[in-house]
């Protein structure tokens, strides 16, 4: 009878995982090969996307400090809602380098809210004992969704052209705000959603004191800003330098691209739930690690439509693990101080610098050398991340 009444309050959660898909990625495939059809270089589209990037990681934290104090988390996905629909509007009135990034920012203050508002939402409904799995079946969802998405803009945009394509992510956004005022407000416990003690009558530990003592939370996002900063640029690149080479259809060719990571993303986060179930995450976490050099390599060798799939698959494999097992480490590490939202948030910040650099570090060594021996280079990150990892394994192998 308890699974009977708990299940219909999960479905609004998991809902909105598959529909703030295009909350967290939103126009951001897209906005690269849409600003080189209104004639941008490779450099400046990675310039704007990095200022957008930018501002989205100087809010990260602070955002996550606000989620842990509120009182109502649903207002923390309706903002981001918000944000994604103005986004939309702001690149297709104007494509001027400032409009551009303005759109940017707004997309990026988004993704700053939506996952730490997601999973301060999920704690607080299925407790620490039930958040692995239902972080597992959020995630699945949550990539479902976007394939989804991919999959209708990458039609909408090889039929209508890119306004439908941001248009679309402007209705995913409306939809996904009604999903969260669908969660009711007394379903989500606002002291477990934090990471707050039962007993626990004293204010939690100083945020900044916190975030720079805790070991285990600064190897994680220093490890993961390492992978992100040679991962992140790949797919825009990657689309970029077949569009250029006239091998591919702009929306068509990144909706493909996203098409499959998301695909794969699916299964992989439901395995990467059992295994940290049956270990810990630490495993989990190294795995994604090593499918960045080998995707460098393969998107080196392989280029336009030949290369999609393989280098694809190993994009969702890495990502789709580090979806359930990120969010698990912060909430299992940081459990009983009250701050589970806001190193959810620091976290998301340290990994959002490497991957706002990424775009412009790739985007102008693309430039200069050329997209394939640029692939290489952002690959050799990963195997960077996994030398951290294995260098202090002592202190987040518990977890």
């Amino acid at each position: 009878m308890t699974s009977r009444s708990r299940s219909p309050r999960l479905w609004p959660l998991l809902a909105l995982n598959f529909f703030m898909a295009d909350m967290q990625s939103g126009i951001g495939p897209f906005v690269g090969v849409f600003l080189q059809a209104h004639g941008w270089a490779s450099g400046m589209i990675g310039t704007a996307m990095t200022i957008g990037n930018v501002a989205g990681m100087l809010i990260t934290t602070p955002i996550g400090g606000f989620i842990d104090a509120s009182r109502n988390k649903r207002m923390w996905v309706v903002i981001p809602g918000i944000c994604v629909v103005a986004a939309s509007a702001i690149i297709l009135i104007s494509q001027n380098f400032w409009a551009a990034t303005a759109s940017q920012v707004a997309q990026s203050l988004a993704s700053a809210a939506i996952v730490p508002a997601v999973t301060g939402i999920t704690l607080g409904m299925v407790k620490q004992k039930g958040f692995n799995q239902q972080n597992g079946r959020n995630q699945a969802f949550n990539h479902a969704g976007n394939m989804v998405g991919a999959a209708l803009s990458g039609y909408l945009g090889w039929a209508y052209g890119y306004v439908a394509v941001f248009v679309l992510a402007a209705a995913f956004g409306a939809i996904a705000i009604a999903c969260v005022l669908m969660v009711p407000p007394r379903a989500i416990d606002d002291r477990v959603a934090r990471g707050s003690k039962e007993d626990d009558s004293k204010a939690p530990p100083d945020a900044m004191r916190m975030l720079l003592k805790h070991k285990p939370l600064l190897v994680l996002a220093l490890a993961l800003a390492i992978f992100h900063l040679g991962n992140a640029a790949i797919v825009p690149l990657y689309g970029l330098a077949a569009v250029a080479d006239e091998q591919a259809n702009g929306p068509s060719f990144v909706a493909t691209t996203v098409v499959i990571a998301q695909g794969v993303m699916v299964v992989t986060s439901l395995i990467a739930m059992k295994v940290a179930s049956k270990r810990n995450y630490w495993p989990v976490i190294l795995a994604s690690f090593m499918f960045l050099p080998i995707r460098g390599v393969l998107a080196f060798f392989l280029t336009g439509w030949w290369g999609v799939v393989p280098v694809q698959v190993l994009d969702g494999i890495g990502t789709g693990l580090q979806t359930v097992a990120v969010p698990g480490m912060v909430a299992s590490s940081l459990n009983g101080t009250g701050r589970i939202n806001l190193g959810q948030g620091a976290v998301i910040t340290v990994q959002g610098v490497g991957a706002s650099l990424s775009p412009a570090l790739g985007g102008w060594i693309a430039e200069w050398i050329g997209y394939g021996p640029t692939f290489l280079l952002l690959g050799g990150f990963g195997i960077a991340s996994m030398a951290l990892w294995f260098a202090f394994g002592a202190a987040v192998k518990k977890y």
